[in-house]
């Protein structure tokens, strides 16, 4: 496909607190892995409270797959097993010990391996969780031969890292990922690019795939818009995808022999004193990040981005797919109607998508958002704001509603195949009904995948 992508919908949503181009380290003695990071997963332990791991230990693998395992980020001991509801796994703690030993299991050069023997390496060591599939939205399922892989070389997202930052110096990693999972398909690897961007070399001279430019707002960044205008899903076809950061690690990885837990994470948001990138783990808590740089008490800490992040405590984890810790006001004070942040008030420090406020007058000047719905739960009608900010030839309001009442088939015919909750987080913070769009299409889909899978 050559050409640009151009999108003419979506929004872009500027805040304040973006991640200022300073490299910092973070060390942290806590680590968690969460099993509800991993949608449907139900996990079985192979240890208990009190074992000692090291780097690449499995701690846990599907109970409906038993080859997907989840391997510790760290040396050290299980400390705890954190449950929920009906004994529900939320987090296996780990405690380091300092000694970083690792579960060694031998170098090895993509360029030399067959399908077969990454898929075995990839499950082997833990590195298949970052693969997900499409439609659904979970963990690829290794049986499955995907159509195609994509790979989205940019986040559009609010106060997103910067990949191009995070990836510089990562050419051999970044390559070697790549180089592994093109032989997961017999498809193509499409790697997509912003338009008009000087991109990282790791980025631009990346070989064995197929490259796409795309420009507009967000969601340009999201790898199912990326799908949805360059090869769209059909009902019983499946495409992978893997975030551009998780290729690095997946190449670190397989040429060391042994599982890489670092990270990068930008640390950001408008509550934050000095935004940076630090380096940590996998699972790390947040605590050592955070200490010191929060500017006021009542904030909410997000592991991800505002749109479709977790809420977490000040000594929380970072989920096993973020690359962003966000620190926004919590939002929970009273707006008087005539304030500042009252709606029958100027609305110079709001963020609107139509012209209710004065604030449309400077749409690029960066603003502090708190987590505020400004309005109930109300009857969900018909406005026409969720389909200018959607960028898929789908119809979402009609689609987001026969999630609602479960018509599969007016599901199938409306492009529920194509979707994933993150592609409706913009159409619910414009949605004026204050439904929960995420949580229907996520819904939605887990009836696809019983019913229809």
């Amino acid at each position: 496909m050559s050409g640009t992508i151009k999108l003419r919908k979506g929004l872009d949503i500027t805040l304040q607190g973006e991640a200022e181009k300073v490299k910092t380290t973070a060390e942290s003695s806590l680590f968690a892995i969460k099993p509800p990071d991993f949608h449907g997963l139900v996990p079985k332990m192979t240890v208990k409270v009190g074992d000692k791991v090291k780097i690449g230990t499995v701690i846990f693998f599907d109970k409906y797959q038993e080859e997907i395992k989840f391997v510790s980020p760290v040396a050290g001991e299980i400390s705890d097993v954190f449950r929920g509801e009906k004994r529900r796994i939320l987090e296996v703690r780990i405690k380091a010990d300092g000694t970083d030993a690792s579960e060694e299991f031998g170098a090895s050069n993509p360029d030399s391996m067959d399908g077969k023997g990454v898929k075995k390496a990839l499950l082997e060591n833990g590195l298949w969780p970052f693969i997900k599939m499409r439609p659904i939205d979970v963990i690829a399922r290794p049986t499955d031969k995907p159509k195609a892989i994509f790979v989205s070389a940019f986040d559009s997202s609010p106060l997103a890292p910067d990949y191009d930052y995070i990836l510089h110096g990562e050419h051999d990693a970044f390559q070697a990922g790549l180089t592994a999972i093109a032989k997961l398909t017999d498809g193509k690897v499409h790697l997509t690019k912003r338009a008009n961007v000087s991109h990282d070399a790791a980025i631009t001279d990346a070989k064995g795939v197929q490259t796409h430019t795309i420009s507009g707002k967000h969601p340009a960044g999201n790898v199912g818009t990326q799908i949805h205008h360059i090869d769209p899903i059909n009902k019983g076809e499946i495409v992978w995808t893997v975030n551009a950061l998780d290729v690095a690690t997946i190449g670190r990885t397989l040429l060391a022999g042994k599982f890489d837990p670092t990270r990068t994470v930008a640390l950001t948001g408008s509550e934050v004193k000095k935004t940076s990138y630090v380096k940590t783990r996998i699972g790390a808590t947040i605590k050592p990040m955070v200490d010191g740089q929060i500017a006021s008490d009542n904030v909410r800490y997000i592991s991800g981005n505002v749109l479709t992040g977790e809420k977490i405590d000040a000594d929380g984890y970072v989920g096993f797919y973020d690359h962003q810790v966000t620190v926004i006001p919590e939002g929970d004070e009273p707006a008087f109607q005539l304030s500042g942040g009252g709606w029958l008030g100027p609305g110079t420090k709001k963020f609107s998508i139509n012209r209710s406020y004065f604030s449309w007058l400077t749409p690029n000047k960066k603003r502090v958002l708190n987590t505020n719905l400004n309005g109930e739960v109300r009857a969900f009608v018909v406005t026409g704001e969720l389909e200018k900010v959607f960028p898929f030839d789908i119809y979402p309001m009609q689609l987001i509603k026969s999630c609602m009442y479960e018509d599969i088939d007016l599901m199938e015919n409306l492009g529920i195949y194509e979707v994933a909750p993150e592609d409706f987080a913009l159409c619910e913070f414009v949605c004026t009904s204050k439904v929960n769009i995420q949580d229907k299409i996520r819904e939605g889909l887990d009836l696809i995948h019983k019913e229809c899978m």
